[in-house]
């Protein structure tokens, strides 16, 4: 099962993706809670459903922002506890971003979340005029919280530039003992770090305790309910909220959506046919360009493809754009490739990287593509912290056991009926969570809502990351929701360049107005 994680900043805004292939390795879709706290410390689960202070949390709920000048944004702290469940036994300062409304009169606050777990909301808002409407922005102020563990929030960085170099690069799809050793080594390696470098934090991170400091955020700024913007595993993060306070819904808009009922099969599967459909959606767009290096024919430009990528594995390519990575292994070229199915806008950049790779040898361009993903700078530093903590949390949220070789190559088998290109690679998508430290859950968190305002969906066709059935599975799960559709292709919908889709959403935001039932843009 393959994790979420903050893509490029673009023309039209901020995509957010699940990971492929190495960072699969970096866990699962978070669906559920792993150690959490108990649900009667806060929201209506404790039976305070409607009450503004839940009890022995009055001291942050009712903390007063400090909002200081943050470039042409103002930035605040917001103080919570690690453990919900023991309030008392320490706390944590959580970083908070607000952009202004622009207009003169103010609906309130929304609340914007990019997904990850591990994107900086902090920094997703402060792309406001990017990834928000105009209207949108003169009804309201625009407020990004890095969740626990994310960012500028306490980040939990296990190692070092290096170390997550070599954790990238590691042979995704093993093919004999030594590479799978590797990989579980590896793997391992990142978890333990976690434990020792953070023996608290690491145990409550999970998406159940970032939404109760979501909670609180919403007290501190004044609303008596949220609204909110959340995109890929931010869909994950509003619905866990709509169900432990679900009288503090406002106007919730769940853009590329995950479904909170899948098991970590349906997750790993969905996610390889996801991108299956996504790189078939290049293949047949690249074959109709002339000069594409994957032939004029879309079975045999899949197949070229997939033949490209295992002999990365043997063979690695030269990298000279970088200062430390010289070769582009299979790891880091699968990567690349990831990166650019999250939008079409990246197909332009994809077609020259895989001509320069597989006819002329040299791997720097597609490296180039890996690199925007993991947001790896070409000196080797990491921007933000999400190649990390997308394990601590997703491990936390949803666990998974040990599989055996036989086991694990009948699933490969399966996965690749389906998905021949990217079955393999997802197959392995659990791996760093079956050797993590802190035991997640082992069921999904069922979440239903009841009670809640109604909940907008939406949903792409041939998204990639969080493929368009999960969309539809969340909006009959949740007890009152509204499923608007875009068919086309990239990951999530609203700002990106859709105008169909802005206008239903910026609709909703303004006035409280759901589309029709069954709305396809």
């Amino acid at each position: 099962m393959v994790g979420v994680r903050t893509s490029r900043i673009t023309s039209v805004g901020m995509t957010v993706g699940v990971a492929a292939t190495a960072l699969l390795l970096a866990a699962g879709c978070s669906t559920g809670g792993g150690t959490n706290p108990s649900p009667s410390s806060s929201g209506s689960a404790s039976g305070v459903s409607g009450s503004t202070t839940p009890a022995g949390l009055e001291r942050f709920y009712q903390q007063k922002p400090d909002w200081q000048a943050c470039g042409p944004a103002q930035c605040s702290w917001l103080e919570v506890p690690i453990d919900y469940a023991n309030p008392g036994s320490g706390t944590i300062k959580l970083r908070m971003l607000k952009v202004p409304t622009t207009g003169a009169k103010k609906s309130g606050t929304l609340f914007i979340n990019p997904g990850g777990p591990g994107g900086s909301a902090v920094e997703y808002a402060s792309y406001a005029d990017r990834v928000i409407s105009p209207p949108v922005l003169a009804a309201y102020d625009v407020v990004g919280v890095d969740p626990r563990g994310v960012g500028q929030s306490n980040p939990v960085v296990c190692l070092d530039g290096p170390q997550t170099d070599t954790f990238l690069s590691t042979d995704p799809t093993p093919d004999d003992p030594a590479e799978r050793d590797a990989l579980v080594r590896e793997s391992k390696r990142l978890g333990d770090a976690c434990a020792q470098k953070f023996p608290d934090l690491i145990k409550h991170l999970s998406t159940q305790y970032v939404a109760r400091d979501m909670d609180v955020a919403r007290a501190v700024v004044g609303d008596p309910k949220m609204t909110y913007l959340g995109k890929s595993y931010g869909t994950y993060l509003g619905a866990v909220y709509a169900e432990l306070f679900p009288d503090k819904v406002g106007r919730f808009v769940l853009d590329g959506a995950i479904s909170t009922s899948l098991s970590n099969d349906e997750l790993n599967r969905g996610q390889a046919e996801g991108f299956e459909l996504a790189t078939r959606a290049y293949v047949a767009s690249c074959v109709k360009q002339p000069g594409c290096p994957l032939g004029t024919d879309v079975e045999a430009g899949m197949a070229k493809l997939r033949d490209f990528l295992a002999k990365l594995d043997a063979n690695p390519l030269p990298v000279t754009n970088d200062r430390t990575v010289t070769k582009l292994t299979e790891g880091w070229g699968v990567l690349g490739l990831a990166q650019a199915m999250y939008s079409e806008d990246s197909w332009q950049f994809l077609t020259p990287a895989l001509s320069s790779a597989m006819l002329d040898g040299d791997g720097s361009n597609l490296f180039g593509l890996s690199r925007e993903y993991a947001r790896r700078l070409d000196d080797g530093r990491y921007v933000g912290n999400l190649v990390q903590v997308i394990s601590a949390v997703n491990c936390l949220d949803r666990g998974s056991s040990p599989m055996s070789d036989a086991d694990r190559e009948k699933l490969i088998a399966d996965y690749k009926k389906t998905a021949p290109t990217w079955g393999r690679y997802m197959a392995w998508g659990s791996i760093t969570c079956e050797s993590w430290p802190v035991q997640g859950l082992k069921e999904p968190m069922r979440i239903e809502a009841k009670g809640s305002a109604p909940i907008l969906v939406v949903g792409t066709t041939r998204d990639p990351a969080t493929p368009y059935v999960w969309a539809q599975k969340l909006a009959k799960e949740l007890a009152n929701a509204r499923l608007l559709t875009m068919n086309g292709d990239g990951h999530t919908a609203y700002m990106r360049a859709n105008s169909c889709i802005d206008k239903a959403v910026d609709a909703y935001f303004l006035n409280g107005t759901l589309p029709a039932e069954g709305t396809t843009c």
